[in-house]
This record gives structure tokens, C-alpha cells and sequence, in this order.
């Protein structure tokens, strides 16, 4: 890999670490597609436990396209153009692939209250 590929992979493993997604979300994904409702209503399956009282899928939006921005994800097309499913790229496979542990790391305290500052969330 050349150097700027490294840099890729970094900035799309620490995107995964640290967002609100849990394994299986990203497990689902190397299967099939995920629209934001899809996980809203879904939440305890796919949102880590720090994120199960957001009240709007429109987080989950804004989660998306974090990860669409870093290369992690992309959006589904069907006969029409795009639509509001997404799925995982070649380099977000990459990562899952090659990182055992990426969600076995606890989050640290600081970094949840720093989450709920954020987001305007109260913390647990």
C-alpha cells in the first residue's frame, strides 16, 4: 500500500471506532443495505448503548454521512439513482477484515461526555 492508502485506512478504522454503529450494524452491511428508519426502529440491534435514546432518524442521517465522507460507505443506487439506503465500501470491508479488535476497545467516559456535549445528550 502506498502511503496515502495508510492514511485512508486510518481515517476509515478510527471513523468506525468511533461512531455510533455497533458490530453488527457493520455486519449487516456486508450483506445487504441499511436505510437510516431502518435503524432508528432498530436501534438496540444496531446503535451502541450510549446512543439508544436518540429520538430521530436523522441522526443516524448524520452518522451516514460522516462515514460516506471518510470512504466507509456509500450510497445504494437502484434504477432511479440514489436512494437512502447505504452500504459498506470496499475499503470500509477492508478495515473490518483486517481489525479483530476494532470493537472490542471500551469507550473511555471522557470520550462519552464529550459525545453528549455534542450531541446535547444526557449522559448515562
Amino acid at each position: 500500500m502506498l502511503l496515502i492508502d495508510q492514511k485512508i485506512f486510518r481515517r476509515a478504522k478510527q471513523g468506525i471506532r468511533n461512531c455510533s454503529f455497533n458490530l453488527f450494524f457493520f455486519q449487516t452491511l456486508l450483506e445487504d443495505s441499511l436505510s437510516a428508519e431502518n435503524v432508528f426502529q432498530k436501534k438496540s440491534k444496531y446503535l451502541n448503548e450510549e446512543f439508544m435514546f436518540i429520538s430521530s432518524s436523522l441522526f443516524i442521517e448524520n452518522e451516514f454521512l460522516k462515514l460516506i465522507k471518510i470512504g466507509v460507505l456509500r450510497r445504494e443506487v437502484d434504477g432511479q439513482g440514489l436512494t437512502a439506503k447505504v452500504r459498506i465500501t470496499p475499503i470500509g470491508r477492508q478495515v473490518l477484515e483486517s481489525s479483530s479488535d476494532l470493537f472490542k476497545q471500551k469507550t473511555t467516559f471522557i470520550k462519552k461526555l464529550i459525545t453528549c456535549i455534542k450531541f446535547k445528550l444526557l449522559p448515562r
